[in-house]
């Protein structure tokens, strides 16, 4: 069967397990035919949640929050996650430290570049207010891939990175960066990035998403037991201005967070459940979501 996967960037560390379990043929052993599409190819015109809603994708890489999102839109889509890539968030807010911004607070009055995700400018005003600022935040918002360049560039004060991709970026350059964990300032994210699809997908091909995901487990797992020749692999599909990046330091990075044969992929709901609560008290949702209405595990046992 084929599956067309869309990817919440171009290719980078959060995507190894896709390409390697592509290069090693193990999702044709499966019957899968992936096409695997990533957002330079149509310079981010629609997100991955969206290629899914419109029917331009099977699969897509998003936060959690998407799911969540697309559930209460006026004409609601019912998406679901499948798998989270990490157990735990790599995530973080990121200034330059010669921004003298050693707290989120004192982003009060600077210019955060976003992404336009739903939640995204509501968490980052929270954080801020959490460590006793205003959340006068000045919100601007770029092409979504030159986002991280604008940073570089002095053109915004801080913007939301992965730790193991641009943050191990960061460690090869001459800037220094100060970084702002979600988890530090009491506000309670969840899994990001997930594997996502819609509910019919789920229901109609639920063999070809067993077979996908033992693949992909497969492809994640095998990058961390052997590290060499993972990153000979995710070097061939990386974007010119991407191959400098030491990947070896990019999986040991995400080591702790990937999981293993027991639990690769499972997003517990009691995670879920925090988080959504949390949504529903900030009032950024007039419902609370529970886990089992927005994630699935079934297709990973």
């Amino acid at each position: 069967m084929k599956l067309r996967l869309a990817l919440d960037w171009t290719p980078n560390i959060n995507h190894i397990g896709f390409f390697i379990a592509q290069d090693k043929g193990w999702y044709q052993q499966q019957g899968i035919e992936l096409i695997i599409e990533d957002p330079s190819q149509d310079n981010y015109k629609y997100t991955p949640a969206k290629k899914i809603e419109l029917g331009k994708a099977d699969l897509a890489l998003c936060p959690l929050e998407s799911i969540i999102s697309y559930r209460t839109k006026s004409a609601p889509f019912d998406m679901r996650a499948l798998a989270s890539i990490w157990q735990h968030d790599l995530s973080a807010i990121v200034v330059k430290k010669s921004s003298h911004i050693s707290r989120p607070k004192q982003l009060d009055g600077k210019i955060y570049a976003s992404y336009k995700a739903k939640y995204e400018d509501a968490i980052v005003r929270k954080m801020i207010t959490n460590d006793g600022g205003q959340g006068d935040l000045h919100i601007v918002y770029p092409d979504k891939l030159n986002i991280w360049d604008e940073l570089l560039n002095d053109k915004v004060d801080a913007t939301w990175i992965f730790l193991n991709w641009e943050g191990v970026a960061v460690e090869q350059s001459n800037s220094e960066m100060q970084y702002f964990n979600m988890r530090d300032f009491e506000i309670p994210y969840s899994y990001s990035p997930v594997i996502a699809t819609s509910k019919k997908t789920s229901e109609w091909h639920s063999s070809a998403l067993d077979a996908f995901l033992k693949a992909t487990k497969k492809g994640f797992l095998y990058a961390f037991s052997e590290p060499d020749v993972a990153c000979e692999i995710l070097s061939k599909y990386l974007p010119e201005h991407d191959r400098h990046i030491d990947l070896l330091t990019c999986i040991e990075v995400s080591k702790k967070c990937v999981g293993d044969n027991d639990n690769w992929g499972i997003m517990e709901a009691a995670n879920v459940n925090k988080f959504c609560d949390w949504l529903y008290q900030q009032k950024l949702e007039p419902k609370k979501f529970c886990a089992e209405e927005v994630l699935t595990n079934q297709h990973l046992y």
